[in-house]
């Protein structure tokens, strides 16, 4: 009786495999996909063109201020200057770089009065450099937005060998690329020279104190190669 109740299971149990469709189907591995790594990384350098402009608000008053209480003033001046900008960098990755950027300054003609009121021309040129950290956003694949954060100098050169270096300082910019190819790519940006108020005095029959508030910055259009 037991050996009839084991084949009983026995049978039950094949028909049972048979209705759901005979032999077990071997389970399958998932693939895996492995996305290649992109390496962003890479020395570039770059040509640009750049406007720079000097913006100086220069504010004056006569230390003798009994005799002459209302001899002081403001006069504000804001001249713009041609650049050729040569940039220079590594890329870590699609997000932080490091740049070094100088700044050629043309000759620009500027025209004053001299002590006779007689008219005579000079010409100015405006030379700069800066060392930056560049953090960037990839908006997409071909195209980013950065900014620059480091330390700049600023040097204007007067005709006859005079110059005036500017102390320098904290120098910050904002800007966007686009990338045509990967190694090729378009930008432009603004850069943050140089804005500090210079203190001196000055005698021209009385003493003056005079403060220049000089604000000097760039806009700059060019093109990169990365290598």
């Amino acid at each position: 009786m037991k050996n009839i109740v084991l084949s009983a299971v026995a049978v039950l149990a094949m028909s049972s495999f048979a209705v759901a469709g005979g032999d077990i189907a071997p389970v399958e591995e998932p693939v895996v996909v492995v996305e290649p790594v992109v390496d962003d990384s890479g020395f570039y350098i770059g040509l640009a063109y750049g406007l720079l402009n000097v913006d100086v608000t220069t504010s004056w008053q006569n230390q003798d201020t009994i005799t002459y209480p209302d001899d002081n003033g403001v006069e504000s001046d804001d001249d713009n200057f041609n650049e050729i900008m040569l940039q220079a960098g590594y890329k870590f990755n699609s997000y932080v770089a490091v740049e070094g950027r100088y700044w050629f300054g043309l000759d620009e003609t500027f025209t004053e009065l001299d002590d006779q009121r007689v008219p005579y021309d000079y010409d100015v040129s405006i030379d700069a450099w800066g060392i930056y950290v560049k953090p960037m956003y990839p908006v997409t694949d071909a195209f980013d937005i950065y900014a620059l954060l480091g330390y700049a100098e600023v040097e204007a050169n007067f005709e006859g060998d005079e110059s005036h270096t500017f102390d320098g300082g904290f120098s910050w910019g904002i800007g966007a690329a686009y990338s045509f190819t990967d190694n090729l790519s378009i930008f432009v940006d603004y850069v943050s020279l140089y804005d500090d108020t210079e203190s001196y005095t000055e005698v021209d029959g009385w003493i003056y104190d005079v403060e220049d508030d000089f604000t000097i910055s760039t806009v700059n259009f060019g093109v990169t190669y990365q290598f």
